[in-house]
């Protein structure tokens, strides 16, 4: 598949990081690990801080909240808040309340388990190395101190509690387990992209900056 688990030897350099090269987040892909920092499991406190900079502190997440508010505002989604300022806001704080409960509830289970819950760049080189280990790593993730492989269930769970959630307060009175899995299923498209480009970051950047010059 192109990856296989980290070990001491992939871990370059060998030297004590700090937290902000650890918990980097990104407001369009999320969490990350970047390919020369140690992939190690995360301590309790940095669980607690990761967890603020992704749901909370990114000042970045609010605007793709905005965004997508946009989208549901101009196709009306739902119908029965209409197209005026006050279903702008309902829908801007659906989609808000909506992302806290997936990250809280994703966090919280991976937490309880000792899962992994940031991507790592692939440890290998190669366009689709890297593609199968991005859609590898929305299936599987790391647990416990000996980072072996576990199945990736929580951000699905996420997934689903927030759809659930989010359908409780709309119009027309929505089937919520229905809504709760279309959420976790679409979990899987949007997992797999967001991962893909987690892993290719950094080359879509030098692209999009040497066209800028």
């Amino acid at each position: 598949m192109g990856h296989s688990r980290p070990n001491a030897s992939e871990q370059s350099p060998p030297a004590t990081t700090s937290d902000k090269q650890e918990l980097k987040v990104n407001w369009l892909y999320g969490s990350f690990v970047p390919k020369d920092v140690p992939f190690k499991p995360l301590t309790e406190n940095q669980r607690w801080k990761l967890y603020a900079k992704m749901t909370y502190t990114t000042y970045g997440l609010y605007i793709k909240t905005a965004f997508f508010t946009m989208s549901d505002q101009i196709n009306n989604r739902p119908p029965g808040w209409g197209q005026t300022g006050e279903g702008f806001f309902k829908r801007f704080g659906t989609r808000q309340a909506q992302f806290i409960v997936q990250n809280s509830v994703t966090a919280f289970g991976d937490g309880v388990a000792d899962w992994e819950v940031r991507y790592e760049r692939c440890r290998c080189d190669g366009f689709w190395p890297r593609t199968r280990h991005a859609i590898k790593r929305n299936f599987v993730t790391y647990g416990g101190p000996d980072m072996k492989l576990r199945p990736q269930l929580m951000p699905y769970v996420g997934s689903f509690a927030a759809g659930v959630t989010a359908a409780s307060w709309q119009p027309n009175n929505p089937n919520l387990v229905v809504k709760g899995y279309q959420a976790a299923i679409t979990q899987i498209g949007v997992g797999i992209g967001v991962n893909w480009l987690a892993e290719f970051a950094p080359e879509i950047k030098r692209i999009l900056r040497i066209e800028k010059k």
